[in-house]
């Protein structure tokens, strides 16, 4: 008994430093991006969703001269958190174009296409960096990407209307025959049943494996009725990875597909 016992809790200190490893990643990319992107003569940004955006928050509280900016969010969570910072709220409804919005990824490849929606909030995500005139990602060093794909435990989330799920996971289904469509649902202790994002809708996740062409994947996907949002971007222009041992942080840049390395 002890030894299952002392197993356990090895297994669970492991999984411990693993989060806290990648926290420490995603702060270092979160506060590189909002000091090398940020500035006062922003009037309008745009704050994705998930734990990266909130250690982007966390710095631009830090920093006053960024606290004249209205900051649109792309979920509840995000919102939230502005509010709680004592930043000011803007909305997609008051204000049409956008500076610059910051946003998490799950994946994220050379040509900095990426596949986001872990937090299944895509459809405001797309919403408001499609409304910017500049997208810039945050993520640890884990999410990078040789091909989009092969990363993200999840796949591709699809965000559905509920009343065509089942004839939605039926034509992902046909659509990728060796893929695998499952409905995302909730941890048991957050709540009973599937994931429902802030529209009030349902996510199903599509594991496809390797994707050669991820706008071709995303215009078949998204021509299927029922189908509101499909978590496949590519309007980045840059993208910040925080790497841990060594302290640095990898940009990506949309205009050489190269990656530059640069210490904190």
């Amino acid at each position: 008994m002890f030894k299952k016992t002392a197993t356990g809790s090895l297994r669970l200190w492991r999984a411990y430093q693993t989060v806290a490893t990648a926290d420490q990643a995603k702060r270092v990319a979160a506060y590189r991006a909002v000091d090398d992107i940020l500035s006062s003569s922003h009037r309008v940004v745009g704050l994705g969703s998930g734990s990266t955006i909130e250690f982007a928050l966390d710095r631009i509280a830090q920093k006053p001269e960024l606290h004249s900016i209205a900051y649109v969010p792309t979920s509840f969570q995000t919102k939230h958190l502005i509010l709680k910072h004592g930043l000011q709220l803007g909305s997609i409804d008051q204000y049409a174009r956008i500076s610059v919005t910051i946003d998490g990824a799950d994946e994220v490849d050379r040509d900095l296409n990426a596949i986001k929606g872990g937090g299944a909030c895509m459809f405001q995500e797309r919403l408001v960096a499609q409304a910017s005139e500049t997208l810039v990602l945050i993520a640890d060093d884990r999410k990078k990407s040789e091909r989009l794909g092969t990363k993200s435990t999840r796949g591709i989330p699809v965000e559905v209307i509920p009343a065509a799920l089942t004839t939605v996971k039926h034509s992902l289904e046909t659509m990728f025959p060796h893929g695998c469509v499952q409905l995302r649902m909730a941890t048991p202790s957050d709540k009973a049943g599937p994931v429902v994002t802030d529209n009030g809708n349902l996510v199903l996740d599509c594991q496809l494996g390797p994707i050669a062409d991820p706008q071709a994947i995303y215009r078949k996907i998204k021509l299927v009725t029922g189908v509101l949002e499909v978590g496949i971007f590519d309007m980045a222009q840059v993208a910040y990875f925080g790497c841990i041992n060594p302290s640095r942080v990898d940009i990506w840049h949309k205009s050489t597909s190269s990656a530059t390395a640069q210490r904190n």
